[in-house]
């Protein structure tokens, strides 16, 4: 096909379905807004050059207005030479995600392909400095469907323009984590159900920039996780949310006192044992029940570790084993660990560092724990909760008693089923909220089960108070009402 019939072509498409744009609420077009996110981001950002290659077509086309036309073969060629071979002066593509436009292609009513246009920024990334505004363009994407996946058939990129002198500043975000001593912040954006935003920024330790899969510590994030391994064996019949525990594990520090038969999984995942958090953090260093079980709410790590060694019995399977089988594999959670096993990527891991901005020595653990320490990538923990959003193939009645309220904690605050559920936002929203915290590790993941919003964000450092209050209050959904409930 030749440039002229090719513009021909688009202009005549779009003469036709100027009627037909995709709503931005739209299943569809929130896919494809992930799939540039992503497709930019590894192909483009991080140079993943064999990614690039299996999402285009053979027959790309590719139309610049600076730089001519490409085949796939110069498209690659051009790509490694001129994007990836220098990375001190690497070339960074942005999208402006309120700019995107959806049209859809269709073949007697079914659906092949789209057309996506939009606008996007070119940026110069230098080492030891922030992020150069260098261009502006519009762009028009033709992705067609092959199986399950998206592969770019057709591409233009025209009218690039220079930024204004005044506004190539330095991107606020990294202004932001250097002035907080926070090397790395990720940030997952969940929206309709579906993960459309990953966006990694900063740098893994002062010096490398941190790569869009970096590995996080996200502390007590780790608690959802087990709660819905958890769950998943309830629902297959394999345990019972009232159960008692004591036919499977009793603490010998417990061993003593009768209340241990009290223990179900379901006071466990409501927070209501009675255990302290950690008990070397008391004064007997020893575990022990600090109130009756059941009678009232107090979060406990200790709780969450007891389920874990009463169910690894019970089953004869670790939690490894029982999360990549229930959680892991059918979310497709690859880069998600709960230690330093030979799979973890130390390469790609976000160092961790002190309200001065000092470092912290990594301790790195060799076995599972079901309330802390797991290691994961915002694209893998997003996925997480946009699977929670649609119910994460649950039953309905089972799925329901995690956003319920299970125990009141104080005036619009509750706790369901292994998350804090906060109630009073705008159009009676509710939202189901975790946080994690250990030293040099912040993290937060929120989402709203009525419109299937959500998002998660990972810091690598303890002075994030700044960044929480920039990031709430001008990126996320309700996250100005959220900081407001602080």
């Amino acid at each position: 096909m030749s440039k002229n019939i090719l513009l021909t072509s688009l202009i005549m498409v779009f003469s036709f379905i100027s009627e037909a744009q995709i709503k931005k609420d739209d299943q569809l077009f929130i896919e494809l807004k992930k799939q540039d996110s992503i497709f930019f981001e590894k192909a483009f950002n991080q140079c993943d050059l064999d990614y690039l290659e299996k999402h285009i077509a053979n027959d790309l086309k590719f139309y610049h207005d600076q730089s001519g036309f490409q085949d796939k073969k110069s498209f690659l060629e051009n790509t490694r030479k001129y994007i990836c071979s220098n990375q001190m002066q690497k070339p960074i593509r942005k999208v402006n995600a309120n700019s995107l436009e959806l049209f859809k292609l269709s073949n007697d009513g079914v659906l092949y392909g789209v057309i996506q246009k939009g606008v996007h920024n070119f940026y110069l990334r230098e080492a030891n400095k922030d992020d150069m505004w260098t261009s502006t363009a519009k762009f028009t994407h033709v992705w067609l469907k092959k199986n399950e996946d998206w592969v770019l058939a057709e591409a233009l990129s025209y009218d690039h323009q220079s930024p204004d002198i005044n506004s190539t500043n330095l991107n606020n975000i990294e202004k932001l984590l250097e002035k907080s001593n926070v090397p790395a912040m990720g940030l997952g954006i969940i929206e309709n159900g579906k993960l459309t935003k990953v966006e990694v920024y900063g740098t893994l330790d002062k010096i490398q920039k941190a790569p869009y899969n970096t590995i996080f510590k996200v502390a007590s994030l780790t608690k959802p996780v087990f709660a819905l391994t958890v769950l998943k064996l309830i629902d297959a019949g394999l345990l019972k949310m009232d159960e008692p525990l004591h036919q499977y594990w009793i603490d010998p520090e417990i061993k003593n006192d009768k209340r241990y038969k009290k223990l179900t999984p379901y006071l466990v995942l409501t927070h209501q044992t009675g255990f302290p958090n950690w008990r070397y953090l008391t004064n007997e260093k020893k575990l022990h029940f600090q109130f009756e079980p059941g009678t009232k709410y107090q979060y406990s790590g200790e709780g969450f570790e007891y389920l874990r060694k009463a169910i690894e019995i019970k089953l004869n399977k670790t939690l490894e084993e029982l999360a990549q089988q229930y959680v892991f594999k059918p979310i497709g959670m690859h880069d998600t660990h709960f230690w330093w096993d030979n799979k973890v990527d130390e390469e790609r891991y976000a160092q961790n560092y002190d309200d001065k901005g000092n470092t912290i020595d990594n301790k790195k653990y060799f076995e599972a724990n079901a309330a802390a320490n797991l290691l994961t990538t915002v694209e893998d923990y997003g996925s997480f909760i946009a699977y929670l959003t649609n119910g994460a193939q649950l039953s309905s009645s089972l799925f329901n008693e995690i956003i319920k309220q299970q125990t009141k904690l104080r005036d619009n605050d509750f706790f369901g089923l292994g998350w804090e559920i906060l109630t009073g936002f705008s159009n009676d929203e509710y939202c189901l909220i975790h946080t994690g915290k250990d030293p040099g590790v912040s993290t937060l993941a929120v989402f709203f089960p009525k419109t299937k919003n959500g998002y998660l964000i990972f810091l690598n450092g303890d002075n994030v108070n700044e960044i929480y209050e920039n990031v709430l209050n001008n990126k996320v959904y309700l996250g100005n009402e959220l900081w407001d409930k602080r």
